[in-house]
Order: structure tokens, then C-alpha cells, then sequence
């Protein structure tokens, strides 16, 4: 079940309430959301006392983005191990939980594995619960340090392709410190050009249909102090038009082995703009978001979501007429198709650069991203 805190908005500093952390209250161990369906408005806390409302809350999109979900799925099973639930059922069901992005896979069986380790070696259920759960804080805590690293790599190439500064930055989604243990990707980027007085503006895509731009990104950097711009996603293309664009900074669910980009659906054509326009279109991710597993992007399974998300406006923590909260406000007539894929691909061609915690990878190449990995392996080992 999960359980729900709320917090004030007010006087709160922009990292004071965590996207997730780990509570050890008298009742028992839990895992402790902020639930990013309620924002900007409201600060809920979502409590998790058992893997099964993890779960949910990832198929809400409570808990999301990529390097969060990988976070998340780590502790999801170091939740199961602590409280007696059966650790590889619960394991399952947190992998499946939303297909596309692969490091929701890579944390649940990393700490899954260190689990089971804990018990061939010969520990006890307490013991090995323990050993999943630091597992899970060690891939926290790496991840943390793999956002800095790519903030430092991103502003790099971007001085590189952009010499001068005073960068026009236009990001997708959101990829800030609500999908990471750290600042995000993209965002972090973003964040760190900002730092160093070299981001004139930050163009942010509304992202259709649950505006997690307008909704999040907006929220993010308007708490970071950051010069930003709203826009309407199909406003994207007046914008390139005009001049107004400098880069494009996205991040990853998934990226195959030859370099194909899976993220939130609308990042394709803005790869398709940014070719036409001759504007960097720039991937930051983490290594672990890269699948060789998955040999191009006609491989990637998409997650193809529920039409109400279309049909309807997504009205969080709002009381409208009719409409709970997270419900939304019909838009479209009763009985209306909609297609609503969370995610489309973007071919390697029409990426500039994907940026990682060990570099940049451009021309971004399937043997270039395998050494990238390989390197990452050598080092991690």
C-alpha cells in the first residue's frame, strides 16, 4: 500500500524533498516517493510499504525517468527482501512495470543479484536483504555522481560546438533531479551552462499529452533561478525557423546498440528539425541506458500507454467538476481512438552526440558506443 504526506511549496529549497529515498520509520522499512503526478502544485510524498504499490507507482508515473526508475526498481527489491515478500516474483513484476526504459531492468536485477548471492554464500534472509539493499544505495549513489560527471561533459561539448556561449537550449520531457539520484541529464547540462552565466534562454516543450515539460521541467528550473520559455510542442519548428535554437538537449529511455535513441514521444521530430536547421541534437544519458542487447531501434519495444491520457486533460491535484485527483477533463467525444505511444526512436544519423558519465560518443557509431561501454565495464570493475 502506499501512503501520502504533503508538504508546502513554500521556502523550500529546490533538492529539499528527494525524488526517492529510503525510511526506516518503527512500523518498518519503506520507500518514500515524491509524486510527481501532483506537481507543480503540490508536494506529496508517496510511502511504500510493499513492492506491489511500487509497482503502481511507476505504471502512474508517481516515480519516472530513467535513471530514477533503475533507483527505484533497486530498492523496489531490497523492499520485497526486507519486508518477507518473494523477492524474484516481486523482481518480475518491477521489470515489467513499464517496458521501454532499460534501466528500470538493470536496477531491479542488480540488486535481484546481490540477493540472491547473499544466500548462495551462505547469509540468512536478513542478511542477503541487507545486501540488496546496498546494492540499491550503491547504484543511488553512483548515479549521483555519473549526473555530475555528465553535466561537466555536456557543457564541454556544447562550448565546443557552440563557442562563446550564451546558449539557446531547447529540452523535451523532463530530465532534471526528479528522474535521478543526482541533476538529471539533459537538464543537468542545462543547469551547469546556467551556473557558468553561459545559458541565455532554456526553451521547454510542454510535452504532450501529461506535460511533464510544462508540469516539471518548468518547475525545476524556475526553482534553480534559470532564464526559461514555455512552449507548445508543435511551436518547436517557428522557433528553429526563427533563428531562436542554438541545441537541442534530450535524454534516454533506451538507446540500442547502433546508436538509435529511444525517449519521450516529440524528441524525433525535433531531431528532424534540428537536422534541417543544422542545430546539435545532443543525448544525455547514462552508460546503463545503453542496451547492446538491443541491436537498433526497430527492436525497442515502445509502451504504448492508455488513450484517456489523449482524450482527456490531465487536471493533477486539481478539484474540477466531475474529476479526482489525477483524473482529467474529457477533450474528445465519448468512444475516441487515440494513439499514444510514451515513446518514438530517433535513428543514430540525426544524432549529434550522446553525452555519458565517460564521455561523449560523435559520430555517434555502434562501435563507438560498444568501446564506450567497455570502457565503462573496465572501469566500474
Amino acid at each position: 500500500m502506499a501512503d501520502q504526506y504533503v508538504h508546502s511549496r513554500e521556502d523550500k529549497a529546490p533538492t529539499e524533498i528527494p525524488a526517492i529515498r529510503w525510511d526506516e520509520p518503527p512500523e518498518g522499512s519503506v520507500l518514500v516517493l515524491l509524486d510527481q503526478t501532483r506537481l507543480p502544485a503540490e508536494e506529496v510524498e508517496l510511502v511504500c510499504t510493499d513492492p506491489p504499490a511500487l509497482v503502481e507507482a511507476i505504471r502512474t508515473l508517481a516515480v519516472r525517468g530513467a535513471p530514477l526508475l533503475g533507483i527505484a526498481g533497486a530498492y523496489g527489491v531490497a523492499l520485497a527482501a526486507v519486508r518477507g515478500f518473494d523477492v524474484d516474483d516481486a523482481a518480475d513484476a518491477l521489470a515489467s512495470a513499464r517496458p521501454t526504459a532499460v534501466n528500470l531492468v538493470h536496477g531491479v536485477r542488480r540488486a535481484q543479484s546481490a540477493h540472491r548471492a547473499a544466500l548462495a554464500g551462505g547469509s540468512d534472509q536478513e542478511q542477503a536483504a541487507e545486501a540488496a539493499l546496498a546494492a540499491a544505495r550503491a547504484l543511488h549513489q553512483e548515479d549521483a555522481e555519473a549526473s555530475g560527471r555528465m553535466a561537466e561533459h555536456g557543457l564541454a561539448l556544447l562550448d565546443e560546438l557552440l563557442p562563446g556561449g550564451n546558449h539557446r537550449i531547447l529540452t523535451h520531457c523532463n530530465t532534471g533531479a526528479l528522474v535521478s539520484g543526482g541533476e538529471g541529464t539533459a537538464f543537468a547540462v542545462a543547469l551547469a551552462a546556467h551556473r557558468a552565466g553561459r545559458l541565455r534562454r532554456l526553451w521547454v516543450d510542454e510535452t504532450r499529452p501529461l506535460l511533464q515539460g510544462a508540469r516539471l521541467t518548468a518547475y525545476e528550473a524556475a526553482r534553480n533561478g534559470m532564464a526559461y520559455t514555455l512552449l507548445t510542442d508543435n511551436a518547436a519548428g517557428s522557433l528553429f525557423s526563427a533563428g531562436e535554437v542554438d541545441a537541442v538537449l534530450v535524454g534516454a529511455d533506451r538507446i540500442a546498440a547502433d546508436g538509435s535513441v529511444a525517449n519521450k514521444v516529440g524528441s524525433y521530430p525535433l531531431a528532424v528539425l534540428a537536422r534541417y536547421h543544422h542545430v546539435p541534437f545532443v543525448v544525455v544519458a547514462p552508460v546503463t541506458t545503453v542496451d547492446p542487447d538491443t541491436p537498433d531501434g526497430a527492436s525497442i519495444e515502445v509502451e504504448q500507454r492508455a488513450g484517456h491520457e489523449v482524450t482527456e486533460l490531465i487536471a493533477p491535484q486539481v478539484p474540477v467538476a466531475g474529476a479526482e485527483a489525477g483524473g482529467g477533463i474529457p477533450v474528445a467525444p465519448l468512444g475516441t481512438q487515440a494513439y499514444n505511444p510514451a515513446f518514438d526512436v530517433t535513428p543514430p544519423e540525426l544524432v549529434t552526440a550522446i553525452v555519458t558519465e565517460e564521455g561523449a560518443v560523435s559520430p555517434v557509431t555502434a562501435e563507438a558506443l560498444a568501446e564506450l561501454c567497455a570502457r565503462s565495464r573496465q572501469v566500474t570493475i
